[in-house]
Protein backbone atom coordinates (compact mmCIF):
# COMPACT_ATOMS: atom_id res chain seq x y z
CA UNK A 1 0.00 0.00 0.00
CA UNK A 2 1.52 3.13 -0.69
CA UNK A 3 0.48 6.69 0.88
CA UNK A 4 -0.58 10.00 -1.28
CA UNK A 5 2.17 12.37 -1.21
CA UNK A 6 1.11 15.94 -0.86
CA UNK A 7 2.04 17.14 -4.37
CA UNK A 8 1.25 20.71 -3.31
CA UNK A 9 3.68 21.07 -1.18
CA UNK A 10 6.20 20.91 -3.71
CA UNK A 11 7.04 25.10 -4.00
CA UNK A 12 10.77 26.06 -3.52
CA UNK A 13 13.09 25.11 -6.86
CA UNK A 14 16.16 23.62 -5.81
CA UNK A 15 18.78 21.48 -6.98
CA UNK A 16 20.97 19.14 -5.25
CA UNK A 17 24.24 18.33 -6.06
CA UNK A 18 26.47 14.73 -4.26
CA UNK A 19 30.02 14.80 -3.92
CA UNK A 20 31.44 11.88 -4.85
CA UNK A 21 35.25 10.41 -4.23
CA UNK A 22 37.34 10.34 -7.45
CA UNK A 23 40.65 9.96 -8.50
CA UNK A 24 41.26 13.76 -9.05
CA UNK A 25 39.40 14.57 -5.93
CA UNK A 26 35.94 14.96 -5.41
CA UNK A 27 33.44 14.71 -8.02
CA UNK A 28 30.45 16.74 -8.41
CA UNK A 29 26.46 15.14 -9.55
CA UNK A 30 23.62 17.03 -10.31
CA UNK A 31 21.26 14.54 -8.65
CA UNK A 32 17.77 16.54 -8.22
CA UNK A 33 16.66 19.47 -10.38
CA UNK A 34 13.07 19.85 -9.64
CA UNK A 35 10.58 21.31 -6.43
CA UNK A 36 10.56 20.23 -2.74
CA UNK A 37 9.31 21.16 0.83
CA UNK A 38 12.18 23.39 2.00
CA UNK A 39 11.79 24.98 5.81
CA UNK A 40 14.16 26.97 7.64
CA UNK A 41 13.45 26.21 10.96
CA UNK A 42 16.83 25.40 12.73
CA UNK A 43 17.07 23.33 15.55
CA UNK A 44 20.07 21.83 17.62
CA UNK A 45 21.71 17.98 17.37
CA UNK A 46 24.17 16.16 19.12
CA UNK A 47 26.96 14.43 16.60
CA UNK A 48 28.65 10.94 17.57
CA UNK A 49 31.10 13.03 18.74
CA UNK A 50 29.04 14.41 21.45
CA UNK A 51 29.21 18.11 20.06
CA UNK A 52 26.56 20.57 18.97
CA UNK A 53 25.36 21.25 15.83
CA UNK A 54 22.73 23.69 14.84
CA UNK A 55 21.02 22.74 11.79
CA UNK A 56 19.58 25.54 9.27
CA UNK A 57 16.93 23.52 7.55
CA UNK A 58 15.32 20.57 5.76
CA UNK A 59 14.08 19.66 2.73
CA UNK A 60 11.49 17.43 1.61
CA UNK A 61 11.09 15.61 -1.47
CA UNK A 62 8.81 12.89 -3.17
CA UNK A 63 10.02 9.73 -3.16
CA UNK A 64 13.47 8.37 -4.06
CA UNK A 65 16.20 11.08 -4.88
CA UNK A 66 19.08 9.20 -5.56
CA UNK A 67 18.46 5.29 -4.76
CA UNK A 68 20.71 2.04 -3.27
CA UNK A 69 23.21 5.57 -2.75
CA UNK A 70 24.43 7.60 0.62
CA UNK A 71 23.66 11.41 -0.15
CA UNK A 72 26.53 14.11 0.82
CA UNK A 73 27.14 16.83 -1.00
CA UNK A 74 25.28 20.40 -1.18
CA UNK A 75 21.89 22.20 -2.17
CA UNK A 76 21.01 25.23 -4.03
CA UNK A 77 18.44 26.98 -3.46
CA UNK A 78 17.42 29.31 -6.72
CA UNK A 79 14.72 31.58 -8.01
CA UNK A 80 12.45 31.04 -10.95
CA UNK A 81 14.55 32.08 -13.10
CA UNK A 82 17.44 29.44 -12.19
CA UNK A 83 19.43 31.86 -10.33
CA UNK A 84 21.35 30.81 -7.72
CA UNK A 85 20.28 32.16 -3.99
CA UNK A 86 22.02 29.79 -1.44
CA UNK A 87 23.95 26.99 -0.78
CA UNK A 88 23.94 24.44 2.15
CA UNK A 89 25.82 21.46 2.94
CA UNK A 90 24.02 18.41 3.52
CA UNK A 91 24.48 17.09 7.35
CA UNK A 92 22.28 14.32 6.90
CA UNK A 93 19.56 12.45 4.83
CA UNK A 94 16.44 10.14 5.93
CA UNK A 95 14.08 8.17 3.29
CA UNK A 96 10.75 7.39 5.13
CA UNK A 97 9.33 4.43 3.86
CA UNK A 98 5.38 3.22 3.00
CA UNK A 99 4.27 0.00 4.57
CA UNK A 100 4.66 -2.02 1.19
CA UNK A 101 8.59 -0.96 1.83
CA UNK A 102 8.86 1.77 -1.18
CA UNK A 103 10.54 4.97 -0.48
CA UNK A 104 7.27 7.57 0.31
CA UNK A 105 10.02 10.82 0.73
CA UNK A 106 13.48 12.03 1.24
CA UNK A 107 14.60 14.30 4.11
CA UNK A 108 17.71 16.06 4.21
CA UNK A 109 18.73 18.44 6.97
CA UNK A 110 21.19 21.13 6.05
CA UNK A 111 23.73 22.41 8.19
Amino acid sequence: MKLPFPDWLLVTPIKVVAELPGEDGVIEDLIFDGKCNFNEKSKTVMNAERQLVTLSGSCIFKGDIYPNKPIKGYITLVDSEGKKIESKQIYNYRKIRNPDGSIYSTELDLV
